[in-house]
């Protein structure tokens, strides 16, 4: 809380309210309206809660202006480049980065949970053959309450880290399970003596009959899409996490709830849609077409992956990807025509004066659907991908949330539009 306040006159009545505001560490400074109704009696209206900071946080930070991301002040240039996926996951978590001893310490847990219990085959083989990935992960989550029923006291700091420790290393074992049963293959069992991406691999593609061969470049690149995706302030998915836990649910409920809001197409989907998108252009020579027909606002076509809502300027996560987009095409000799389609249209977006005018740069979405194809991740495990970087942020603020005396049950208003009062009339008489 700072000393500066802001001074709000009601015209009609000229009552006044003085209103204080709120500075965190870094970022603009915030009206603290919790008098606003008791002294003016008006609520506020903010659809989509755009302008409405609806917590204090020390996770993440954004300055969608100039193009920063930091996790706990760690600008994500950085660690992209000298961490590694299961560090960030701490270091969203605990606050700090660890030193050796406590990050063996946390890999071995994280290891010691990846096995998922025996009886969630017979759950994943309750869904139809062909549900989609994201429906049997959200149902699967939800259902991990019922397997630790016993340690869901979220009043007891060691129930909250371990549950926070068990999502993060049976994510990945559910959704390759689910994955291989949507293709009929058996549920393979994490190999233990592998890193966390690596490990998740071998369970989506490796096959009993012969050993996976795996290029290096293949999980390099895979940790750093995690790294990038693992938290991003207060988005869709993290505030559905939070608004959840302020009811004090199960941590189970609130990632699945996180997971279900994820699967929207303007949320975690958005990588899918590129790929719909480009499938749907169909060919490099037919780019020109599209670009134009994006810049007609008649046409109804629109051209995914390009500019952000947060972002103004540039995507930092974009930056730093798009330079290991290329890498993977070129390691692992891809030829794919729809590839072709994306980076056709990433030269003339880069180019073109309309797309540099409205800052339509090409964003995290548009080459992380990329990255995936080339890695042969199915479309479909997309969002489901974006899941399993993300349950690090998830799991970091619910646990955050918890530690926060202040956390209250959310309870948004809204502006009534309906019928005012009216009589009921017996069905006779209608």
């Amino acid at each position: 809380m700072s000393d500066k306040t802001v001074l709000l006159t009601d015209s009609a009545s000229n009552r006044t309210s003085t209103l204080p505001l709120v500075s965190g560490s870094m970022g603009e400074p915030a009206v603290d309206i919790g008098r606003l109704h008791k002294d003016l009696g008006y609520f506020t209206f903010d659809p989509g809660f755009v302008s409405t900071a609806s917590t204090r946080s020390a996770i993440t930070f954004i300055d969608g202006d100039k193009g920063i991301l930091l996790y706990r002040g760690y600008p994500i240039e950085q660690l992209a480049k000298q961490s590694s996926f299961l560090e960030v996951t701490y270091l969203l978590i605990n606050g700090e980065l660890p030193n050796a001893k406590q990050f063996g310490a946390f890999e071995d847990e994280v290891t010691h949970h990846t096995m998922m219990h025996e009886s969630l085959k017979n759950f994943l083989h309750g869904f139809h053959y062909d549900a989609h990935p994201m429906a049997m992960l959200c149902g699967s989550i939800a259902s991990l309450s019922a397997f630790y029923h016993d340690t869901l006291d979220i009043s007891d700091p060691e129930q909250r880290r371990l549950a926070a420790i068990r999502l993060i290393a049976k994510m990945p074992t559910i959704a390759a399970a689910a994955y291989r049963y949507s293709i009929g293959w058996p549920v393979r069992y994490p190999r233990n003596n592998l890193e966390y991406c690596t490990r998740f691999l071998h369970m989506m593609f490796e096959v009993p009959s012969e050993p996976l061969a795996l290029n290096p470049v293949v999980a390099k690149a895979l940790d750093l899409l995690f790294i990038l995706h693992a938290d991003h302030e207060q988005n869709a998915s993290t505030s559905t996490v939070r608004l959840v836990g302020s009811t004090g649910a199960n941590p189970y409920a609130c990632v699945a709830a996180g997971i279900a809001a994820l699967w929207g197409p303007a949320h975690g989907g958005a990588n899918e849609a590129v790929l719909k998108m480009l499938a749907e252009i169909g060919d490099a020579k037919n780019v020109g077409v599209a670009v134009a027909k994006a810049k007609d606002k008649n046409s109804g076509f629109r051209l995914m992956g390009f500019g952000h809502r947060v972002y103004k300027n540039f995507d930092p996560r974009a930056t730093i990807i798009r330079e290991t987009c290329h890498q993977v095409l070129g390691a692992l000799g891809v030829n794919d025509p729809l590839l072709d389609v994306a980076l056709a249209l990433e030269e003339v977006a880069l180019k073109d004066p309309y797309f540099i005018e409205r800052k339509l740069y090409p964003n995290v979405d548009f080459y992380s659907g990329l990255i995936y194809k080339a890695l042969k991740i199915p479309t479909e495990m997309f969002t489901v991908m974006f899941a399993i970087a993300r349950t690090a942020g998830w799991v970091a603020h619910w646990l955050e949330q918890h530690q926060d005396k202040d956390t209250k049950i959310g309870r948004p208003r809204q502006i009534y539009t309906g019928a005012v009062t009216r009589n009921y009339t017996s069905i006779a008489k209608r």
